[in-house]
């Protein structure tokens, strides 16, 4: 039997950054990955640049049963320390919108960094390889894999969610930990599209390929960013960021403009322009075919000069606080992330390791800590990754 003292399980962004902390420490580490190559989620993250953090960095920008659960992590090892790693090796990078950074250059450079400080560390990398079941044996465990069976003194869970089931992602890491009786929090897609019923849908469809700045509310979260209008639904930053909140049965307001403003806008033009169709209006602040859309939402018909107060009211507010109701997401296939995931409350925050299993540790998507678009998931797994690194 094969021995290390320690198997890392995923060798994505957390089970490579851990690898090579635990490497450098000394620890012969083994990192198995089915795929056949490491990092892919990397290389295709931010359109091939990977918006690999954020200078936004703060607890409240991560979701969890537990929010202050990440701040260990986050604060010992942050998106400076990380930046100071690229900075290091040469890797030119920028800040696009809202604190979120991307390479210059290709996201593959990220890939070859962590796979080379491996390889420096001493690190063994098995790829195509599938893990199967891992059980305590002693004072360590044994993981079964398709190339035989390892004996190790610590496992790291480092598997990810369940999204993009394309790349191979599978719910892997939530039945090993329930195989050691650790409960996991519901799992469910998040930074992902929503959908509607066909009769909805059939309404917005003329309107795909709209992209709109909103303000997108739910479930008590809002953020300002784009809406993006498709053939499926709503998508674009302003909703992915929301999905994380929304649940079914919850309605999402856009507030495509401030409602008093609009109204202000449509009374003024009533009085100068009032031959003018109401969406020729509304349209010098909304894109035409939006506006149109949302004039015959309001039941309007005929000139602005023949609209009553209690007329424009409607749309103005109709504008301001427009309610939606979707009826689902597009599920894994096309989520970003993976919300919930193994209970923290069974984990300690400093070391990621399972509270009644010595040896075993979840880092990374795996555990239920979700942060939003924009490079926070990232900078979780550089820190969950670096925290289980130091005493693995």
């Amino acid at each position: 039997m094969e021995k290390t003292d320690v198997v890392i399980l995923g060798a994505g962004a957390a089970g490579m950054f851990c690898a090579i902390e635990a490497g450098r420490r000394g620890r012969r580490v083994l990192v198995i990955d089915h795929a056949r190559a490491p990092g892919e989620k990397i290389r295709i993250s931010g359109g091939g640049r990977c918006n690999f953090t954020n200078l936004g960095i703060a607890p409240d920008r991560f979701l969890s049963r537990n929010p202050r659960f990440a701040l260990s992590a986050l604060k010992r090892f942050t998106q400076w320390d990380f930046i100071a790693r690229l900075d290091a090796e040469g890797i030119a990078w920028h800040e696009k919108t809202l604190g979120q950074l991307f390479c210059d250059g290709s996201a593959t450079q990220i890939v070859d960094m962590l796979v080379r400080q491996m390889r420096e560390a001493g690190v063994t990398l098995w790829l195509s390889t599938e893990p199967g079941e891992v059980r305590r044996d002693g004072g360590g465990f044994v993981v079964d894999t398709s190339r035989g069976a390892v004996s190790a003194a610590s496992v790291v869970v480092a598997t990810g969610g369940k999204s993009i089931p394309k790349m191979g992602a599978s719910g892997y890491g939530y039945h090993l930990a329930e195989s050691f009786g650790l409960p996991v929090v519901e799992t469910r897609p998040g930074l992902v599209p929503l959908t509607f019923a066909t009769q909805e849908l059939d309404l917005l469809k003329p309107l795909a390929g709209i992209a709109v700045p909103a303000r997108v509310s739910a479930g008590g979260a809002a953020f300002d960013e784009a809406v993006l209008f498709t053939h499926r639904g709503l998508s674009g930053p302003a909703i992915l960021q929301i999905s994380s909140y929304w649940r079914e049965g919850m309605p999402v307001t856009l507030r495509l403009a401030q409602g008093s403003e609009v109204l202000q806008m449509l009374r003024r033009g009533r009085d100068e322009q009032a031959r003018s169709a109401v969406r020729t209006v509304l349209a010098q602040i909304l894109p035409e075919r939006l506006a149109r859309h949302l004039e015959g939402r309001a039941g309007i018909e005929g000139p602005l000069g023949a609209q009553s107060n209690a007329t424009l009211d409607r749309l103005a507010s109709l504008v301001g606080a427009w309610e939606l109701r979707p009826v689902g997401t597009e599920g894994y296939r096309t989520a970003e992330v993976t919300l919930g995931g193994v209970d923290t409350d069974h984990l300690d925050a400093r070391t990621l390791q399972a509270r009644s299993i010595p040896g075993l540790h979840f880092i990374g998507e795996a555990v239920d800590v979700t942060g939003w678009l924009g490079g926070y998931n990232f900078q979780w797994a550089w820190s969950s990754g670096w925290a289980a690194g130091q005493v693995v």
